[in-house]
């Protein structure tokens, strides 16, 4: 009872303010709308961990000093950073989606949803801009230390994995953060394959109701927030990893 109180008390005071929230008192428009709001904070929460991990493992090819490894992904990620993500997207999903609806003997055995396709090429997407930057840190890297720590009998990979690593992602934590503040934006793009996030949702309220105006304003505020927190999450782990005379201050 509460909340239909608290919401009716928001739609009367926001119509004196000229904005029409209406269908927030009617449980149709007003569930597609919540639904929205959670289905681009999962895609977010998912894409996210899929762009770091596979930023770090595109970084490792390309620093690895094996063609065979740098050669395929600095490919993908040439072909993933020079054009637009909207389609890289329809390419996949009426390309490869179609292939994989062919392979499995029709579109009702897909296992691949468009939610999976959506945090799939932002991921990647997102990733190769993470792997560009890690690559730039890991060169970085004093030759002196990479000396030191082959001194010390560490193999290739845990130089990689204990010295280089480390302090690359130290160093290329700023543009990783604006990387991330790209991925939540990029997650608009569902909407072009029916994925109900939350511009989908509003796109589906405003047609009926032709609030444009209202649903803007909340959707900039919306990411607007997720952005901002974002970059306070960064800046707080630039300050908890910084390592004196190196890139970052103490």
């Amino acid at each position: 009872m509460n909340d239909v109180n608290f919401t009716s008390l928001f739609v009367d005071l926001t119509s004196r303010l000229g904005l029409n929230y209406e269908f927030l008192a009617t449980g149709y428009e007003a569930q597609i709308w919540r639904d929205g709001f959670i289905t681009t904070l999962y895609l977010v929460a998912v894409t996210i961990p899929v762009s770091l991990v596979f930023g770090l493992i595109f970084a490792a090819c390309l620093t690895s000093g094996r063609l065979w490894l740098s050669a395929p992904v600095r490919a993908f990620v040439e072909l993933t950073r020079n054009t637009p993500t909207l389609v890289q997207l329809m390419f996949s999903f009426l390309v490869l989606n179609t292939f994989v609806s062919n392979l499995f003997g029709g579109a009702q055995n897909n296992p691949l949803s468009p939610f999976f396709w959506v945090v799939a090429v932002v991921g990647l997407h997102v990733a190769a801009l993470h792997a560009e930057a890690i690559r730039g840190g890991i060169e970085a890297v004093p030759s002196s230390m990479i000396e030191a720590a082959r001194g010390m009998g560490f193999s290739q990979f845990e130089i990689l994995r204990y010295v280089q690593i480390p302090l690359a992602f130290r160093a290329s934590l700023p543009a990783i953060v604006n990387g991330l503040i790209s991925l939540v934006k990029s997650t608009t793009v569902g909407n072009a394959i029916a994925v109900s996030e939350i511009t989908y949702a509003s796109i589906m309220v405003w047609t009926q109701r032709d609030n444009v105006v209202e649903l803007m304003i909340v959707l900039l505020a919306f990411f607007s927030l997720i952005n901002f927190l974002i970059a306070r999450a960064g800046s707080w782990v630039e300050r908890k990893l910084a390592v004196p005379g190196y890139g970052l201050s103490a």
